[in-house]
């Protein structure tokens, strides 16, 4: 039982610090699917899986933001 509570705790810091966080709710809740599917650790799975889909979100950004730098960037002279 005390397990429980732990993982919950810790779901709970976890989803109030990243409420507005890009991918965490999509994580969350694919998490929370695989983890029932795993036996039965939903919340431990939705946690998981909001680190994990903020992690793939910021990627996508700073993959977006170098793409775009690279678009606007000035020709280089050839020497």
């Amino acid at each position: 039982m005390n397990k429980k509570l732990i993982i919950v705790f810790i779901g709970l810091i976890c989803f109030n610090t990243a409420v507005g966080a890009k991918g965490c709710i999509k994580g969350a809740a694919v998490g929370a699917v695989a983890g029932h599917v795993a036996g039965h650790h939903a919340v431990a799975g939705a946690v998981a899986g909001c680190v994990v889909g903020h992690a793939i979100a910021k990627k996508q950004d700073q993959d977006k933001k170098a793409a775009e730098k690279l678009k606007n960037a000035p020709p280089t002279p050839v020497r």
